[in-house]
């Protein structure tokens, strides 16, 4: 008996994750001015790629995504980050293994191919990342990944509705919103009003454990991650110096031009 029905095509997310000093942590520059101190500091899931997660696994509930992969670039102790998508709903994970001196120099350059590769390997619909990580701010990854995929990119996306092979995206821009339409495959950045992240429960958090994280390098997906940047300094930032209560407009005056300012 023939059957003229057609397989449906898979739908994959894949979602980067990085792992970053959490939020709450007071950051400390190393006396040789090299970086920021890392050893027995707290780190946790960069907030924006919390959101991008989110956004994934509500696809996949809502029937729009059959399968969401977490990806993250680092030392073993990415698999934590990994663990805590995971937690969230993510089916499994791809811990990409850099360590030492290489993820010290690791860019977003390097993270794009990687994330290109990955996508292309696992045949992946939508490759989702938060719009900047805390801790270097470059905001360049998603922009980069779509440009070595040759794909649409949604950036800062605060809603995302879905169409017939197309995304309907509302990004924060610095006039107010702006909306655009992107056909699938794109990449799309996370801003922070897209969604509140949930808390992961503790059954979730078991199940995480049984998941499966397939490790990899970036040799493996062929990525080269020469340094192409050298950090000549770390610094922190000026002190502020403390303010002082003027009695009136004249006095301020004076005083504005005694420091030259007027």
């Amino acid at each position: 008996m023939c059957s003229n029905l057609k397989a449906k095509k898979m739908s994959r997310v894949l979602v980067g994750v990085k792992r970053v000093i959490d939020y709450a942590v007071k950051i400390r520059v190393k006396p040789d001015k090299t970086g920021v101190v890392t050893e027995g500091v707290k780190h946790s899931m960069n907030p924006f790629d919390e959101i991008a997660i989110e956004e994934a696994v509500r696809m996949k509930e809502k029937k729009l995504a059959d399968e969401v992969i977490a990806v993250s670039c680092g030392p073993a102790q990415a698999q934590e980050t990994l663990r805590t998508a995971l937690a969230m709903g993510a089916d499994r994970a791809i811990h990409v293994e850099v360590s030492g001196a290489e993820y010290e120099t690791l860019q977003p350059l390097h993270v794009s191919k990687i994330l290109a590769k990955l996508a292309q390997e696992e045949k992946a619909n939508i490759v989702f990342v938060g719009k900047q990580a805390i801790d270097d701010d470059s905001n360049q990854t998603a922009q980069m990944t779509a440009g070595i995929l040759d794909w649409p990119a949604g950036t800062f996306c605060s809603k995302i509705e879905h169409g017939q092979g197309e995304l309907t995206i509302t990004r924060e821009v610095d006039g107010g919103l702006e909306v655009v339409k992107v056909k699938t495959p794109a990449v799309l950045s996370a801003d922070l009003r897209l969604n509140e992240p949930r808390y992961a429960t503790l059954p979730n958090i078991m199940k995480a454990k049984k998941k499966p994280i397939k490790k990899v390098t970036p040799k493996d997906l062929q990525v080269d991650t020469t340094a192409r940047i050298e950090v000549v300094s770390v610094e922190d930032p000026p002190v502020r110096q403390a303010g002082s209560i003027l009695p009136d407009v004249d006095a301020l005056v004076g005083k504005l031009k005694e420091a030259g300012h007027v």
